[in-house]
């Protein structure tokens, strides 16, 4: 059934409306309603008619599986011990989680391209919405140039938009489309995505994308990712020159502080942590921080050195399983998600479990993009051979 024309239909709009929506969407409210109506409910509703690709992904994928649900299981346990308002509510969070991951191997059917081809329209339409941001927030607004852009909806904040744009740019730059119209609009896309990461003057989301963009060519051999890598060794140069008074006026941002105060936290509850859910401030140099700015040192905090062990290993499994893909287009696409997610999450990402948001692309869309390389691995497309159908 999963396979019939309304059910792709309908998974196809979830997808894109959680690529999309996030900056779209007027309310959190309506965006989460969308993904309930368009992503989890059709996952749910499909999953026992596909309880064969869910079996080839289980046999497949079982560490990653097994790291999973040991996450899950001791964010559960930790609630005994945790602060949350609402115990209940944390748990419903998991099951979203897992909904949310189910619904990748269910919506691509054994055919990896699906999900490629919906991901190429959702960051061209990201595309669309930096350029949106950034007419109304310079020209609309009257910010100076030197400003720091915000995105649109949900992506109204430097950090987070830069990351989200970011990360668009990196699976775009990877999945480009074939026909000769769609690559010139995918060129400026890609102009797009990255002029708003500079613009936004994110160190984390500009240093996570020069870098993974750099790094292309270990995955990815071919001369595009080799010109592609020179050219970001060539702007990152430009930009350090002209905005160097930019980059510089902020210094650290506490960042080296709130690591090691992070570090004093842990060390006060290294196993249990503060539960699953549990609030809780940062305080260095004098100032008050509601997240340790960090994803890794922000899950030892709550769920302390077992819950880190257990992230660890799903974000390791993710990094296998795309590389032994690396000879496909998906796979390569997939090792630069997730090199960029990985940069990223050290900066400023300090949210795993809560409702979908900005932070769900470089967390939980990696580990859901992952349970699509077991069909990967039979197509042997590389960076330099894009699907027909795009």
């Amino acid at each position: 059934m999963q396979a019939t024309r309304w059910a792709q239909v309908w998974m196809t709009i979830g997808l894109l409306w959680f690529l999309l929506a996030i900056a779209l969407a007027p309310t959190n409210k309506l965006y989460q309603q969308g993904l309930v109506a368009f992503l989890w409910l059709p996952a749910m509703v499909l999953a026992w008619s596909a309880r064969e690709r869910l079996v080839e992904w289980w046999r497949a994928q079982r560490w990653l599986g097994l790291a999973l649900l040991g996450l899950a299981a001791w964010g559960l346990i930790s609630l005994l011990w945790g602060h949350a308002e609402d115990p209940s509510r944390e748990a419903k969070r998991l099951l979203y989680i897992a909904v949310f991951l189910l619904f990748f191997p269910i919506f691509a059917n054994a055919r990896p391209e699906r999900v490629i081809r919906v991901m190429q329209w959702g960051g061209l339409g990201l595309a669309v919405t930096a350029l949106l941001a950034i007419i109304q927030f310079y020209g609309i607004k009257g910010n100076v140039w030197w400003a720091r852009v915000e995105g649109l909806g949900e992506l109204a904040h430097p950090i987070l938009g830069g990351y989200v744009i970011g990360l668009a740019a990196i699976w775009l730059l990877h999945w480009a489309p074939r026909t000769r119209a769609l690559q010139a609009a995918w060129l400026v896309a890609l102009a797009l995505l990255g002029g708003f990461v500079l613009l936004s003057q994110s160190r984390g989301a500009a240093l996570a994308l020069f870098l993974t963009v750099l790094a292309m060519p270990i995955w990815c051999r071919d001369r595009r990712s080799r010109i592609f890598a020179a050219g970001a060794l060539l702007v990152a140069m430009l930009a350090f020159w002209f905005l160097e008074p930019l980059v510089l006026a902020r210094g650290v941002s506490y960042r080296p502080q709130i690591l090691v105060a992070s570090l004093q936290m842990i060390a006060e509850h290294p196993w249990t942590g503060l539960g699953l859910g549990s609030s809780y401030n940062v305080f260095a140099e004098g100032q008050m921080f509601d997240h340790a700015h960090n994803l890794f040192t922000h899950i030892t905090i709550e769920l302390g050195i077992p819950g880190l062990l257990l992230w660890g290993a799903v974000w390791l499994l993710v990094l296998r399983e795309a590389w032994r893909a690396r000879e496909t287009l998906y796979g390569q696409g997939v090792m630069g998600i997730w090199m960029f997610s990985f940069l990223a999450m050290q900066f400023d990402a300090a949210s795993l479990t809560g409702t979908p948001r900005a932070e769900w692309f470089i967390s939980w869309l990696p580990v859901g993009l992952a349970t699509v390389l077991v069909w990967a691995r039979g197509s042997h497309t590389g960076c330099d051979k894009i699907p027909r159908s795009s």
